[in-house]
């Protein structure tokens, strides 16, 4: 620095030379600095679009606590997902995970459990309950895939949408919504909402109270929110980005660092009170009210047919804000689901909505105690 600074006192043309090879120097960097910046956007904005193959059934989605496969413990790290191959064990002490089978099929382990995966083929899933509980949730089962779950010499499947629960003590399946097929010993029942059945004799189906749950159904609970909560950004992207979108599947979702469900069409309500958007319908969460004909002199519907407050208002259940939906017109105008759901809703309930925190019908989703 001495140098220079000398050879720019003794000669303005020399300090002249010197300025402006520090400036190109500066801008040179800066100008790569930014490339770099421009390209890191553009990967995680790319990175929205892409999906999980599911060439197989068993990636590790989340975990928490003390959980292994194969005696191999694993450590949560952002983006990586270990999958749990055919003859492996998945194996939980202190701790719970939630592992993702064929596109729409959550498979949550409880604490002190143990799982293995039989086969981890889409057309031919099957997993094994070993020791403990697990919560499986069908939000839908496509065409040519099949999952299928064993314990002892008995098997559950799902034909259709629901969320059941298998428990080692006591030899207990339950299915809190939808139904499960379940055969043992040559005899197939079916076993609908709110009925349970012994494992270990002869299947016979029994009241159970479906409102109730433990701390194990309410972490499941959260999951299908933040998941939920994941599905409107992610489904919103695709849709403003023009991708198209031919199949349900998992999607990558950067912001949350995390894959969630993206029905085809329509959109699917889970269980737990919560909406899984597809990308054709997720833009009815965000609109304005829409102009209807004989609604007073605004020419929108209200509940007091004056005008309508079409800015953008904070929800308190979804934490950012929404746009208002005009309430008759709204529900005359959408078309009829192809999922899961009777009625179009916020990814989160409303309060006291199903979220199985607490107590309430069986409409609210309460199974908090």
């Amino acid at each position: 620095m001495g140098q220079v600074r000398k050879i720019a006192f003794n000669s303005s043309r020399i300090g002249t030379e010197v300025y402006f090879r520090w400036e190109y120097l500066f801008m040179n960097a800066f100008l790569r600095s930014t490339s770099l910046v421009l390209a890191a956007c553009l990967v995680c904005s790319t990175s929205f679009a892409q999906v999980a193959i599911s060439a197989r059934s068993g990636m590790v989605h989340y975990l928490e606590g003390d959980v292994s496969i194969a005696g191999q413990a694993l450590d949560t790290k952002f983006g990586h997902f270990p999958d749990v191959k055919e003859g492996q064990i998945l194996k939980t002490t202190e701790g719970r995970a939630e592992i993702l089978l064929t596109p729409g099929v959550f498979l949550r382990v409880s604490e002190n459990s143990s799982v293995k995966m039989i086969s981890s083929r889409l057309i031919d899933t099957r997993v094994e309950l070993l020791t403990g509980s697990m919560l499986v949730e069908c939000a839908e089962l496509q065409k040519d895939n099949a999952v299928t779950f064993i314990y002892k010499d008995a098997t559950v499947e799902f034909h259709k949408k629901g969320l059941i629960r298998l428990d080692t003590a006591g030899d207990m399946l339950r299915v809190y919504d939808g139904e499960a097929s379940v055969t043992k010993s040559g005899q197939t029942m079916t076993l609908k909402e709110g009925k349970e059945t012994l494992l270990s004799g002869v299947l016979s189906p029994e009241k159970f109270d479906n409102k109730v749950g433990d701390p194990f159904y309410r972490w499941a609970s959260r999951r299908a929110g933040d998941l939920a909560v994941a599905n409107l950004s992610a489904a919103k992207s695709v849709q403003e980005n023009g991708g198209s979108w031919l199949s349900s599947g998992w999607m990558w979702n950067p912001m949350f660092g995390s894959f969630t469900y993206i029905p085809y069409r329509g959109y699917y309500n889970s269980p737990f009170g919560y909406n899984y958007y597809s990308p054709s319908y997720v833009v009815r969460v965000y609109e304005n009210a829409r102009p209807v004909s004989n609604t007073g002199n605004s020419g929108f519907s209200g509940l007091g047919g004056g005008d309508v407050n079409r800015s953008p208002q904070y929800n308190s259940n979804l934490g950012y804000d929404t746009a208002p939906r005009s309430s008759p017109a709204y529900q005359n105008s959408a078309p009829v689901s192809s999922g899961a759901g009777n009625a179009a809703a916020a990814s989160a309930p409303a309060a006291g909505g199903r979220t199985g925190d607490s107590g309430g019908s069986h409409n609210s989703g309460g199974r908090g105690k």
